[in-house]
């Protein structure tokens, strides 16, 4: 009795430990597609323009990619316990304040408070999960499970708010992050096992500032570049600052005796890899459902709730299929997975360059499935091989540094498509309402309008007999824009297959000096290698047997 009692308590405490990360990437996903999908109520009841309502996303996005870095050092160092503690705090806080907004500062402040809380949640929950499950072959079933849960996040998000904004106002779709924040504080507080990195990790003040400023000036400039043009003095400027604060970034991690982001890392081939395929990945991703949330509501003019349904296919597939990807990850090389799930992602991008306004919703259906289950296929191998690539006491830093470049991407995705969008859609807007019969003075100043406003202020015009025309030439303006995402999101997703084939190699390792040299790094910290040496037929393309 007295040997099986702690087993079964060290079995409880890791049981609770994954539910309890599981449910910390749900809440910090989950304002993502709620959000996205409730934009037109926000800007009909807040009267906003386009471009303030273009940062109510951005507003959430931006902070969680700027201190994921952060976040995961601050765990490593202070307890992971505590600083998931703290993201689930910063998710009700923020999800309360926006709750409350009655006006477009408000939203934006809680939504930047609820994007703290989710860079303080993505780091730390996978690196409770590499701390609870050390053995690689068993993470990966577990890593497969958080997968699944980011996914159902996005997944139950256009739903919650569809049928919110059909009975109630825009502002309840976050009355449940709220609850769910709270209960998660509640019980992880007992039964949560917390973690921290040894070797006596530090701070690295110089390093979080440093990218910080890099990620916020970066995408800060290419979403205002892609708003209105990158020639405007303060769009210049900022991608300048953001250039001048990635090079201080590199020169203070090289120097710093506990960086926050050991470059060292990049030595893995496999790392390397995932960081692109994350990065690109997810900027053509989520700039496609940016596209296609435009395409639903413009062109097809479906509901909220309508709409909603349709981008559930993709999470849906994904979760159907990435829930044995955990377990495959044994059998089959993660190469070949994120290989195939990337072509399966860029195939169905390809094959929606031919939707039109008509096109049914059965022959919709079966492209976004396709999509979802390449989805699936990449997202869970992905994440595995990020974490199982480095030693595993940077297990924190590894998953805030892939989750970084995946926010990286996500944010970019909207702002990169979405100006190629509005730059094709408004070049061919003339042509289109020529041939739709509106000419003249009219067809000026529609055009104006849509360049100075977007495609959507021209619905605010007083178009007269003539608003059937005009927005028939508006669907195919967009259907150009759209097409043209379309081919450069499935370019995206190919290079990322590209990088997956090149990068994710084999090590190549001797077999009596597998591990030689590779104990140690600059500053005498572990390689990226060392460590997982042995765990590379989860991390790599050796299966599971190994010399």
């Amino acid at each position: 009795m007295n040997v099986t009692t702690p087993a079964s308590g060290s079995t409880d405490r890791r049981a609770a430990t994954i539910v309890m990360a599981c449910l910390g990437v749900f809440v910090a996903y989950l304002p993502i597609t709620t959000v996205a999908v409730s934009l037109p109520a926000i800007q009909r009841a807040l009267s906003t323009s386009t471009a303030q309502l273009s940062w109510v996303q951005d507003a959430f996005v931006l902070p969680m990619a700027a201190f994921i870095l952060t976040a995961g050092v601050f765990g490593d160092v202070h307890g992971r316990k505590k600083v998931f503690q703290a993201g689930l705090f910063f998710s009700a806080v923020g999800a309360a304040v926006a709750l409350c907004a009655h006006n477009i500062e408000t939203l934006w402040a809680g939504q930047a408070l609820a994007g703290l809380g989710s860079a303080a949640l993505l780091p730390t929950t996978l690196a409770l999960i590499s701390h609870a499950v050390p053995d690689f072959r068993e993470r990966g079933k577990f890593i497969g499970m958080w997968a699944m849960a980011l996914l159902a996040a996005l997944a139950v998000g256009p739903v919650i708010a569809g049928v919110i904004l059909d009975h109630y106002s825009w502002r309840w779709i976050y009355l449940l992050s709220i609850p769910l924040s709270l209960v998660a504080m509640a019980v992880a507080a007992p039964l949560l096992t917390d973690s921290r990195a040894p070797h006596g990790r530090k701070l690295d003040w110089p390093g979080q500032i440093t990218a910080a400023v890099a990620v916020t000036a970066l995408v800060y400039g290419v979403i205002e570049g892609g708003a209105d043009s990158f020639t405007t003095p303060k769009v210049v400027a900022a991608l300048a600052l953001g250039v001048v604060a990635l090079i201080a970034f590199v020169v203070a991690e090289k120097r710093s005796a506990s960086p926050m982001l050991d470059l060292a890392v990049f030595r893995s081939a496999a790392f390397t890899a995932t960081a692109l395929i994350a990065l690109i990945t997810f900027l053509g991703l989520i700039g496609f459902f940016f596209v296609l949330s435009l395409y639903f509501g413009m062109v097809q003019q479906l509901g909220t709730l309508e709409a909603g349904a349709r981008l559930l296919l993709v999470p849906v597939a994904a979760i159907v299929a990435g829930a044995p990807a955990g377990r495959l990850m044994h059998r089959v090389p993660a190469r070949w997975m994120i290989t195939v799930g990337l072509l399966l992602i860029a195939g169905p991008l390809l094959a929606m360059t031919n939707l039109d306004t008509d096109t049914s919703y059965g022959s919709i259906a079966w492209r976004l499935i396709v999509l979802g289950v390449g989805l699936g296929l990449v997202t869970t191998p992905m994440t595995a091989t990020a974490v199982a690539a480095v030693p595993h006491h940077l297990a924190g830093m590894a998953s805030a540094a892939n989750n970084a470049f995946r926010q990286v991407g996500g944010a970019l995705g909207p702002a990169v498509l979405g100006a190629l969008l509005s730059t094709r859609a408004v070049h061919t807007l003339p042509g289109h309402l020529a041939d739709a019969g509106v000419t003249g003075t009219q067809a000026e100043t529609i055009v104006a309008t849509a360049k100075d406003g977007g495609l959507g202020a021209v619905a605010g015009m007083n178009l007269g007999s003539t608003a059937g025309q005009v927005y028939g030439a508006l669907g195919d303006s967009l259907l150009d824009g759209m097409r043209l995402c379309l081919i450069v999101a499935a370019v995206l997703v190919l290079i990322a297959a590209g990088c997956a084939v090149t990068l994710l190699r084999r090590p190549k390792q001797a077999a009596g000096g597998a591990a030689k040299g590779a104990g140690t790094a600059q500053h005498g910290r572990p390689d990226a290698s060392a460590e997982n040496a042995q765990a590379a037929g989860t991390a790599q393309p050796v299966g599971h047997r190994r010399g």
